[in-house]
């Protein structure tokens, strides 16, 4: 299959999108035992907050008031001893990857910030069409289940969508470009008949008044 029969014409493969690091060989299940831990981590934390009724906020609390107990108790014994104290590294946060993070934190955001004043002054009907189908699709999905389940559920998702289509991608590929292309024909009619009269009607009433 031709890069220009790929899913969204795409020229690379799909471990190399997805940055081609450790990541990526997770996702895709090339560490298996890494990705396999994963889930049971995961699976084990939902069933916590799901069993227990747990919130994020006094699980974290608890885990921290352990850990915090187990260090203090185990540094105060080993003075006291003359053991070694805890194996800890050194706790410190450059500026460096603070200035990082802040950066990335700023260029999403400005991006979301004019994306949103693109559809708030109707420039882009497309990116209004997307938003809001993805705000929709939130809605009903929220509506049906938790936070923590829906996490759960994204996650095993991610893990195993990818690698699903990786290994079954010309059979994807073929069908999706097939209902892509009848979709962006809808579109395409859509836009000609409804958002174009509407934009038109919007024009004559701004002239009128």
């Amino acid at each position: 299959m031709g890069s220009s029969d790929r899913l969204f014409n795409r020229h690379r493969e799909v471990h190399q999108i997805l940055g081609g690091g450790l990541v990526a060989d997770v996702i895709l299940w090339r560490r298996k035992n890494l990705t396999v831990g994963i889930l049971v981590v995961t699976l084990g934390a939902w069933v916590v907050f799901e069993i227990s009724g747990y919130t994020l906020l006094s699980l974290l609390s608890s885990v921290f008031l352990l850990l915090f107990t187990i260090l203090f108790l185990w540094a105060k014994s080993a003075a006291i001893l003359n053991r070694p104290a805890p194996p800890l590294p050194h706790l410190y946060l450059s500026e460096e990857s603070v200035n990082e993070a802040a950066t990335f934190i700023r260029d999403r955001v400005n991006t979301m910030l004019a994306m949103f004043e693109d559809i708030a002054y109707g420039r882009d009907s497309r990116m209004y069409i997307k938003v809001a189908v993805t705000l929709l699709m939130i809605f009903v999905i929220g509506s049906l289940t938790d936070f923590f389940t829906l996490c759960y559920t994204c996650l095993v998702m991610v893990l195993t969508i990818p690698a699903l289509y990786e290994r079954y991608e010309d059979y994807i590929d073929t069908y999706a470009l097939i209902w892509y292309r009848k979709l962006q024909r809808i579109y395409v009619r859509f836009d000609e008949e409804c958002i174009a009269t509407v934009h038109k009607w919007i024009l004559e009433k701004k002239k009128l008044s």
